[in-house]
């Protein structure tokens, strides 16, 4: 007897979201599990091999943590942001959120096929404003902390404020570069040329709005600093090095440079060991 497999997994997919099979719902009664997969972008190609390579491992896993009676949250989502989409759209001549969703499309079939066990009332689009807009008010909260040492805890900027205005930097237990002072125009201020970074309150209050941002910005959590990129002029952006190959672009074989920029950092090392 021929073994139809094609309408025996429609049926069984057909079932499974009909029923809703693997939505998860608040359960105080259950320990909570949590198997995050690596997002992938939706490139019109549709998977490949390393895409289910990784995900029938942790369905695996989810699926055996679920029948030992945890709650397991097991969601998939989509890297749908940035280069991969703009160079595909500058490319082809179409908008990128009609493509984009068109590949989302087409990979949500191919995932459905394989029958994963994915919780999809989760899932997460990078490029949907109702995801960023989270990215951007995690990005505010980062840059609007700095990291006390004493408490080993980031903590409100204004804080930080508040020792500076009764104390200056006097024995602020901040996690900051060591050089920090070199790293500011030091001519926008009234030091002398030997300042090594200490003010007194009554230094700080006598700073102006500039003078004191740029002397928070060297504590922030999230802050502005030069620092060598590799920069892609061809694609108009800065690339990670998983990004470049043998001194070229992995998306379009385009030059790379080193460059000296202007831009974000974050203190990971900070709080690394909190979280």
């Amino acid at each position: 007897m021929e073994y139809d497999f094609r309408s025996i997994e429609q049926k069984w997919r057909s079932n499974w979201r009909e029923r809703s099979t693997y939505r998860v719902t608040e359960d105080p009664s259950k320990k909570k599990f949590y198997v995050l997969d690596m997002f992938p972008y939706p490139s019109g190609a549709g998977l490949h091999v390393g895409h289910p390579l990784g995900y029938i491992a942790s369905d695996i896993y989810a699926r055996y943590m679920r029948h030992k009676g945890w709650n397991v949250l097991h969601p998939m989502g989509y890297d749908s942001f940035g280069l991969p989409a703009e160079q595909y759209a500058i490319q082809t001549g179409q908008h990128p959120a009609l493509t984009t969703e068109k590949n989302i499309a087409r990979y949500r079939e191919q995932l459905d096929k394989i029958g994963f066990s994915f919780d999809w009332s989760r899932e997460v689009r990078t490029s949907d404003p109702s995801y960023y807009k989270w990215t951007q008010w995690i990005f505010k909260q980062i840059f609007n902390a700095w990291y006390n040492i004493e408490t080993d805890k980031a903590e409100p900027i204004e804080t930080l404020i508040a020792k500076f205005e009764e104390n200056g930097n006097y024995n602020v237990q901040a996690s900051i570069d060591e050089d920090w002072y070199k790293k500011i125009d030091q001519s926008q201020f009234f030091f002398s040329k030997n300042w090594e970074g200490d003010f007194s309150a009554t230094d700080w209050k006598s700073m102006d709005h500039k003078q004191q941002q740029l002397i928070l910005m060297q504590y922030r959590l999230t802050y502005l600093a030069d620092s060598m990129v590799n920069w892609c002029p061809a694609l108009g952006t800065v690339l990670a090095n998983d990004e470049v190959k043998d001194g070229v672009s992995e998306r379009g074989g385009h030059p790379v440079e080193q460059k000296l920029m202007r831009q974000w950092s974050m203190r990971i090392t900070a709080y690394a060991q909190r979280m």
